[in-house]
């Protein structure tokens, strides 16, 4: 296996190739090239065999346990949906790998830059499809046995996420000192905010889906990073999506998705289902900040920072949109000035 190596990363390749030795593949001469990660503690390669076939290797911390993984779990639940999602080739519970099909490297984010309009509209309403698949579908294959309908976006798991961004993006990212009743406001807003969302119907969630989990191969979309699905509200996944932090969206391209998706499911509030996707909006874009402050400053990646004005932006908007917010704009306006 070719592939220039620091020490660290040593015990990973020793992996890979007891992986590739225990699924008969070391006489193929696989070639190991890492690939560019997510935000979890996983590495991914792509091992190029000599048939020209390629595979995607993940590589977890450490042994696994194929059968209770989440992705395995999660995978066999979107497949009935059915979602079009990388296929799982093979596993090594011991060597802690799982092979995946290769959809390339071109994920909807990257495509976006050669797009004709009429092609990003069309892959847009395509992923806005698979939103309402995955809520009405979803709810028909609901069962225990599934990961995600033991899983859901309550009071408590909401609440932790905005205090997330309190602790890693507005003090350890941006240094501010928050006063008491500071804090008190910022709590009273979260509990508004966090009982509210957590009130609203609960659906079938993919809870990270934008435009980085989204792969166009051979033509194709496919929905990638699946693990952590679970329940929430109907506006969830929409809002990941169409407030990207990562792409930009005109407002007339954002209503006419948003009146799509009202299409598909036959909503017929649409005035009340905007209120919503702001409200959900501004909570995971301030998840959003507070995991870019998490990856700048506490595992030493910066290259979220240039993700970070967009994600302000969209804050800013939402908070300036209701005057329900001004109290809450104003507190951390003092802290960030993108919101004055």
């Amino acid at each position: 296996m070719a592939y220039e190596t620091t020490d660290r990363e040593r015990e990973l390749l020793d992996r890979i190739e007891g992986y590739l030795r225990h699924a008969g593949l070391l006489a193929l001469r696989p070639r190991i090239v890492p690939l560019t990660g997510d935000a979890s503690d996983r590495r991914y390669f792509r091992a190029i065999l000599s048939e020209g076939r390629t595979i995607v290797l993940a590589v977890h911390a450490g042994p696994i346990e194929f059968r209770t993984l989440p992705f395995a779990n999660v995978e066999g639940l979107l497949r009935q949906i059915p979602l079009p999602v990388p296929a799982i080739l093979g596993h090594s519970d011991a060597h802690g790998v799982v092979a995946l099909q290769d959809l390339g490297d071109v994920t909807l984010q990257a495509h976006l830059g050669s797009a004709a309009a009429s092609e990003h509209r069309a892959l847009y309403r395509q992923a806005v499809q698979f939103i309402e698949w995955l809520q009405r579908r979803g709810a028909k294959l609901q069962s225990d046995r599934y990961l995600p309908y033991l899983l859901a976006f309550d009071v408590e798991r909401l609440t932790w996420e905005l205090n997330f961004f309190v602790r890693h993006f507005l003090e350890a990212y941006r240094g501010a000192l928050l006063t008491s009743p500071e804090r008190q406001t910022l709590d009273a807003a979260w509990l508004e905010i966090a009982g509210q969302l957590a009130s609203e119907p609960r659906v079938l969630c993919h809870r990270d889906y934008h435009s980085r989990n989204l792969m166009l191969s051979e033509g194709h979309l496919y929905v990638i990073d699946f693990q952590d699905a679970r329940l929430g509200p109907d506006t969830y996944d929409l809002a990941s999506l169409l407030r990207d932090s990562y792409v930009d969206f005109t407002e007339d391209e954002v209503d006419d998705l948003i009146a799509y998706f009202l299409a598909l499911k036959g909503e017929t509030h649409p005035v009340q289902f905007r209120t919503r996707f702001d409200l959900m909006a501004l909570q995971r874009n301030l998840k959003a900040l507070g995991t870019f402050g998490h990856q700048t400053t506490a595992r030493g990646n910066p290259v979220y920072i240039q993700y970070m004005p967009r994600t302000l932006s969209y804050v800013r908007s939402a908070l300036a949109k209701y005057p329900r917010f001004e109290r809450l704009r104003a507190c951390l306006a003092t802290h960030l000035e993108e919101l004055r």
